[in-house]
């Protein structure tokens, strides 16, 4: 690897020198002003871009490091030691590369698609901490992923431990795995292990996109101290250099960005048209679009769509089951040609298992395979109770999982998934029915990927996959080592448009962007905190980041329309005009563009009135000549062929209708003289025009004329029809007679518009046109010239002032006015007092994470709980931490139901509490946020029912029941702790005693990893 000059691009970046530090336990803090400022303190560290050519045959791999600017030029060969970690194969150029990074002790950021290879650099990392007698954390996004990690880590390293929340395993290893949420509380409690870590791995790092909890990976990264170093695992980002940069930024020291789009199997893409009998590759194994193919497959799809019977598609479509013959074709095709394992993706937990249960006579294990499942899956259920055993998701797995099916998805039990998990990985599963959480970090691909749909609902709208998406799931076709190619089989039964699936398949993954937003829970940390201050973490926090950064592009882009102003100011210059005139003509110019700009107002103000149905209606007579006119398309003079009133529904086939509207509108048929050849249309631009009869709306009438032209007798759709009119058109524009234009009908003369606002609009127009006809350069041979200089001069100048006003604003920190609502309404309820010292409610608040900290400290010291028993105290706390859709009814239970009332009054006082200090929410929104439908499960629950007993209470899947408990047990374990702290021990008794009876049964039995 030589090194090349270190790029100085960003050094022009200076900031102003931060305060000196101060220390809370392990947090490194600066003194940072009040918190009511509003000017933000922005980061100092000027950095470098130092670029490494990375020369080695085939390398495919970008080699950047952010450095201090005082550290510039201190890059070096790693030093001559023992390797930490040798492997049997020779490593790709970006894994030795990291590596390299790692001997030197910088940070570096890992950036390559699924099943690249990064795992290797973690596990180097963790050999090298470990010959080094340091110590170091491993975070991953999700507890499950981290009991994976655990168990591939504790085979090969030995001195390693887990800590999740659920479990902590050998808590003093050199090696901590455990999830982002325990690090970022461990920070803000400056633990002993948080003290002694000398590098943190964050792996699936690209997850800090996550609306949620993407912010728990900024907290962690800003607190931790800067003298650990970091290695960051992604997905292949667009911005990792941005992200290098911010890191540089907070951390003040090197930051490598490793970067990668090779694909260590490449990948074939196709196509699968419903109802259609083979695949199309759309894209090949070097990336080519194969547009012609995509044509073909298209034309496939029309044809089986109109073979279809009618009737018979539309039963089909219901519940998707138009899919399952499709998806058999597939899955037997993968079959016989040796394409399996196979994982068929789906957007819903249903369309998963009806895929799955389909395919009845699909059967692709062997004997011995059969033995080796059967012995798997009942070593896994003996752990179970024998009632466990006979549940019905339980029972319906083995037959599936023998025939070499699996199912996948967040609705089953976490046993399930896990036995799953591992069948897949040993080959014993060949088709796997997944959801898209399957190709979230689990390490397990596949030959082939099949999507069974190319939309997903995410929440707010049903849309077709984001190229991200798409990736991160395509990417888990082809296995390195095993497979010379990877397929991707997706099901379409609509029409796409080329540029849509392009963009799909050929897209960049999503950026990183942050997610950061304030919470209560880390603004009384960090007021809990000596020397800490919220404005640190929302200073050192990406999002402020990328918008400071975004205020020096601004900056720079203001100073380039300032030097073109500059070259603008002197009109009389910038037309090269050496003639003398009588009069000023800067003033003269200026008085006859604002002069006009009036005129123009005031003639859109008539066309708005004329083309009032009301008024437009009686002359919206066929063969009438009317100028139409878009905002992006001028379409001149057509002829109007009918007008009706009819509902708008959007695009038609490329028409110009506007967005879709409720009620009828009024539309127009007209023959317009089009661009030839174009498939969607557009304007006539020289040359010999196509004649085409166009739907549009009403309000794109910019003239109507007084002038009718003879219609055609017969279609006028027809080819004969549209020459005749093409030609009609042709022959009134060039008329003689209609040299000063095409004459328009008058308004009050001709259309009797006989009202008051017509008169005013009219007489203004006169006066203006006067106006101009008095000025000076009216008529001028050099009108246009002076015209079109002054009218740059006076956008550039808009332009100017605009960004003044972004420029402006971004040095103003963001979040500030969340930041001091949310600090009024933590007086306002006591959690803090007014010089912001933690009070009582506070302290409590500070230990809740797993709920609304604020509600729930609210609840508690209100004496919710004091009266009730453990048991309806937990109850009660579901309605918390249960966010899901469900039509269960309500417990019957009297005293639960008092309760809740109580807590939904106490959240409706905090939400309007909220609201008074200018917090954006809607209060029966957030008191709906209490859902109770669970209180009778989880009360059956503690009770000792049965679990197949209170999954006949509700209509839950199985795995959506036990992620409420789990998440339950961990609420009550920190109001358990909470309540301690504020020294209610009756109530903590209380909470110890009823988490007892909550743990037990299948809802926490052990990891199969563990």
């Amino acid at each position: 690897m030589s090194k090349r000059q270190p790029n100085r691009a960003n050094a022009a970046e200076k900031r102003r020198r931060e305060a000196p530090t101060k220390t809370e336990g392990d947090v490194s803090m600066p003194a940072v002003a009040e918190a009511e400022h509003t000017q933000t303190t922005q980061l100092t560290t000027e950095t470098v871009l130092e670029t490494y050519d990375v020369q080695m045959e085939g390398a495919n791999c970008v080699h950047e490091c952010v450095r201090p600017a005082e550290l510039a030029g201190q890059g070096k060969a790693p030093p001559p030691v023992t390797p930490a970690k040798t492997y049997e194969f020779k490593l790709d150029v970006f894994q030795q590369e990291a590596v390299n990074c790692l001997e030197n002790k910088e940070s570096v950021m890992v950036a390559a698609h699924t099943s690249a290879g990064k795992t290797v650099v973690a596990e180097y990392a963790i050999a090298m901490a470990l010959r080094d007698k340091q110590r170091i954390i491993y975070t991953s996004p999700i507890k499950a992923l981290s009991n994976q990690k655990y168990r591939d880590l504790q085979d090969e390293f030995k001195d390693v431990g887990l800590m999740t929340g659920d479990v902590t395993i050998n808590p003093h290893a050199s090696c901590m795995i455990m999830t982002t949420e325990i690090l970022r509380s461990m920070l803000y409690r400056g633990s002993d292990v948080s003290r002694e870590m000398a590098w943190v791995v964050f792996d699936e790092v690209h997850y800090m996109r996550d609306r949620d909890r993407g912010v728990v990976w900024e907290e962690a990264m800003i607190l931790l101290p800067d003298s650990v170093r970091l290695v960051f695992l992604s997905a292949t980002i667009p911005n990792a250099r941005e992200f290098a940069e911010w890191i540089c930024r907070i951390k003040h020291q090197p930051c490598h960005v490793i970067y990668t789009d090779k694909r260590p199997v490449p990948l074939q893409h196709y196509l699968f048209p419903s109802g259609g009998d083979g695949v199309y590759m759309v894209v090949d194994e070097k990336g080519q679009f194969r547009e012609d193919n995509f044509h073909k497959a298209v034309g496939a799809l029309q044809q089986a769509t109109e073979a279809q019977n009618v009737e018979t598609k539309k039963k089909l479509q219901k519940r998707g089951k138009s899919n399952l013959g499709d998806l058999e074709k597939i899955v037997r095709m993968c079959s016989d040609r040796g394409y399996l394992p196979l994982i068929v993706f789906s957007f819903s937990r249903k369309e998963c298992e009806a895929n799955a249960v389909a395919l009845k006579r699909m059967d692709v294990t062997d004997d011995d395979e059969k033995k080796l499942i059967d012995e798997v899956f009942n070593n896994a259920i003996m752990t179970l109770g024998d009632e466990d055993r006979e549940l019905p998701q339980v029972q319906s797995m083995l037959p599936l999982l023998r025939r070499g099916l699996g199912i996948h998805h967040g609705g089953l039990l976490p046993m399930l998934k896990e036995v799953v998990e591992i069948l897949f990985q040993e080959s014993l599963i060949k088709v796997l029915f997944s959801t898209e959480t399957f190709a979230m970090g689990i390490n397990m691909p596949a030959k082939t990927v099949v999507f069974t749909n190319t939309r997903k609902w995410d929440g707010l709208e049903y849309r077709i996959l984001h190229a991200g998406e798409y990736i991160q799931m395509s990417g888990r076709a082809g296995r390195r080592g095993k497979d010379d190619r990877g397929l991707t089989i997706i099901m379409f039964d609509e029409k796409v448009e080329p540029e849509v699936a392009k963009e799909m398949f050929l897209g960049q993954s999503a950026k990183i962007f942050s997610a950061f937003h304030l919470g209560y829970n880390m603004l009384i940390n960090l007021l809990r905190l000596e020397g800490a201050d919220p404005d640190y973490m929302i200073q050192r926090s990406f999002h402020q980041f990328q918008k400071d950064k975004g205020a020096l592009e601004l900056q720079s882009k203001k100073q380039d329309l300032e030097t073109e102003l500059g070259n603008l100011e002197d009109i009389r210059a910038a037309v090269m005009d050496d003639a003398v005139y009588s009069f000023n003509v800067d003033e003269a110019i200026a008085d006859y563009y604002y002069i006009d700009k009036q005129l123009k107002k005031k003639q859109d103000e008539k066309r708005e009135i004329i083309v009032r149905p009301e008024n437009i209606a009686p002359f919206l007579n066929p063969g009438r000549l009317v100028y139409m006119q878009e905002a992006d398309a001028d379409w001149g003079w057509g002829i109007l062929v009918s007008a009706s009133r009819k509902k708008l529904t959007g695009d038609n086939n490329g028409s110009v209708l506007e967005a879709e509207e409720s009620e009828p509108q009024w539309v127009l048929d007209t023959f317009m003289p089009c661009e030839p050849g174009a498939e969607k249309p557009q304007p006539a631009n020289g040359g010999k025009p196509e004649g085409r009869i166009l739907p549009m709306a009403l309000t794109l009438v910019n003239k109507i004329s007084k002038i009718r032209s003879n219609m055609p007798s017969g279609d006028p759709e027809s080819e004969d029809s549209r020459r005749a009119l093409l030609k009609t058109l042709q022959q009134i524009k060039n008329h003689k007679s209609f040299k000063q234009g095409i004459p328009e009908l008058d308004p009050v003369a001709e259309m009797n518009i006989q009202s008051e606002e017509m008169n005013s609009v009219l007489s203004s127009i006169k006066d203006l046109e006067a106006k101009l006809s008095a000025n000076s350069f009216h008529q001028h041979d050099k009108l246009q010239k002076y015209y079109d200089c002054f009218a740059s001069k006076v956008k550039l100048h808009s332009q100017v002032q605009e960004l003044d006003k972004q420029i402006n604003q971004s040095r103003f920190m963001v979040m500030n006015d969340d930041l001091r609502a949310m600090r009024r309404v933590l007086r306002r309820l006591e959690f803090i007092d007014k010089d912001g010292v933690v009070q009582l409610k506070g302290r409590m608040a500070c230990e809740i994470t797993s709920c609304d900290e604020v509600l729930m400290t609210e609840i508690v010291f209100q004496n919710v709980f004091a009266d009730i028993d453990a048991n309806n105290i937990i109850a009660l706390c579901s309605c918390l931490v249960f966010d899901e859709k469900s039509e269960d009814p309500i417990t019957n239970n009297l005293d639960l139901m008092k309760a809740f009332e109580t807590c939904k009054g106490i959240a409706r006082n905090v939400a309007e509490v909220m609201v008074e200090n200018k917090i954006p929410l809607d209060v029966e929104e957030y008191v709906q946020k209490l859902k109770p439908q669970l209180m009778e499960v989880v009360l059956g629950w503690l009770e000792g029912k049965r679990f197949h007993e209170i999954m006949n209470q509700c209509n839950l899947y199985e795995g959506s029941v036990v992620r409420v408990i789990r998440r339950l047990e961990e609420l009550v374990r920190e109001l358990a702790t909470a309540a301690k702290t504020i020294g209610n021990d009756e109530l903590a008794q209380k909470l110890n005693e009823g988490r007892n009876r909550l743990k037990r049964g299948i809802i926490f039995a052990a990891s199969l990893y563990l």
